[in-house]
């Protein structure tokens, strides 16, 4: 039997969670008011996938390792596929007005054409458009 699941959070901390969600919503992000207060905020990638920026005091609930300074250290990869190019231009363009900065070179492989940047934490977030017939 294969495992799938249904729901997928990426649970990250934030040194700031007002301004965190200031800049994803400027990205164009939305959260879910009914899993956000004062120590999480529940944003929405798609109907499945969920990041929880968490407060640096309420993440360390749910660890018992240090947590990961992510300005100076990568800890996770998060990445998300567009529909185009331009949308990976004109994402990580968004990105970097509202505050973030590039985490990577643009890279044209041919099939597969990707941008990085980083959130006001450090976290790395890779954009890519990937054209399936291309990579046949």
């Amino acid at each position: 039997m294969a495992f799938k699941p249904g729901m997928t959070f990426i649970n990250l901390s934030v040194s700031d969670l007002k301004k965190s969600m200031n800049f994803f919503n400027e990205m164009g992000f939305s959260f879910n008011m009914q899993f956000t207060d004062e120590n999480a905020a529940c944003m929405v990638i798609n109907d499945n996938t969920f990041a929880m920026l968490l407060t640096e005091a309420h993440f360390k609930n749910f660890t018992n390792k240090e947590i990961a300074n992510a300005a100076t250290h990568t800890e996770v990869l998060v990445s998300f596929a567009v529909e185009s190019r331009e949308q990976v231009d004109a994402i990580l363009k968004k990105a970097i007005e509202s505050g973030g900065s590039p985490a990577t070179d643009l890279k044209d492989l041919g099939f597969m054409y990707q941008a990085g940047f980083q959130d006001l934490d450090g976290h790395i977030w890779e954009v890519f458009y990937m054209d399936m017939e291309a990579q046949q």
